[in-house]
């Protein structure tokens, strides 16, 4: 797993958000499965190949239990583009949890094991095999003897609202932003107050893979006292937006003016009351922060 990995599975860690994804796309709303029936599971699971023993991870694994009962481990992997080996590695984490299973002999009973993939692209649903049969090419005398494995995939942009509408934790701020971007339309924020809100615009970043998320919050939590909501940080990249705009305009007026040596870099400075050095610096085509 990479970085970005990492900061995904920070957000869908949370008890709360663990378990309303799980009551949404699983159970189309029904409350079935509630945060304090849910505890950490080991994510980390071994096998031995080439001699070799090698650890292999799942995004988020919980135990989801019943009183004293385990009945069952969730995970979750998330992808932003299809995987035409992701049978392979369900199968091959799913295996690996019932290997464990038969290696624990204090083991009441055993459980089963169910993994979801959340895809997050846009463009297109996920293309990829969804069966472990679609992974290969088998002869059709040999397919009766070859056991298939499906996997569960959720096109998250392809939610509609009413299922988007269902979700109760802060999981709903990223479905409603992918649909927005999948249907090419302006993402209108919520004025809902965020509980995660630092996991949050975490897992926005490494999705999109833009940083304004990240500083905008920033900015958010210095200026502001009190809950955070996503208008107030979609607020504050759209004005670093329009900052930018300003100064690209400006810019694009000391040259003008430069060119035709309508003035000097030290009148031009004193005109828009910027520095010399700044003036220099447009001049030479160096980008100007906001």
């Amino acid at each position: 797993m990479g970085a970005k990995d990492i900061t995904e599975k920070n957000l869908e860690a949370f008890n709360d958000v663990f378990a309303d994804i799980i009551n949404v796309l699983l159970f189309k709303g029904k409350i079935l499965m509630k945060e304090k029936d849910l505890e950490a599971d080991t994510k980390d699971s071994m096998f031995k190949a080439d001699g070799k023993i090698h650890e292999q991870e799942r995004d988020v694994s919980k135990f989801w239990k019943n009183g004293e009962v385990r009945i069952s481990i969730l995970g979750f992997e998330n992808q932003t583009c299809s995987d035409k080996d992701m049978p392979l590695r369900v199968i091959s984490y799913d295996g690996a949890s019932y290997k464990q299973q038969l290696l624990d002999e204090k083991a009441k009973q055993r459980y089963p094991v169910t993994t979801i993939v959340l895809y997050f692209g846009t463009k297109e649903k996920w293309s990829e095999p969804k069966n472990l049969l679609g992974c290969f090419k088998v002869p059709e005398e040999l397919k009766p003897f070859v056991n298939d494995y499906k996997i569960n995939v959720f096109n998250i942009a392809w939610l509609s609202k009413e299922t988007i509408d269902m979700f109760q934790s802060d999981f709903k701020f990223v479905a409603n932003y992918f649909r927005a971007k999948r249907l090419n339309k302006d993402y209108i924020p919520s004025s809902e107050e965020l509980k995660h809100s630092n996991e949050l615009m975490k897992m926005f970043t490494a999705l999109t893979g833009d940083k304004s998320f990240e500083t905008a919050y920033n900015k958010v939590i210095l200026e502001k006292k009190g809950g955070i909501t996503m208008c107030d940080v979609v607020e504050r990249i759209e004005n670093k937006g329009a900052d930018r705009g300003r100064i690209e305009e400006r810019a694009e007026l000391v040259r003008k003016m430069l060119d035709s040596k309508f003035a000097t870099e030290q009148q031009i400075a004193d005109l828009l009351k910027i520095s010399v050095k700044e003036v220099k610096k447009i001049a030479a085509k160096v980008p100007v922060q906001a």
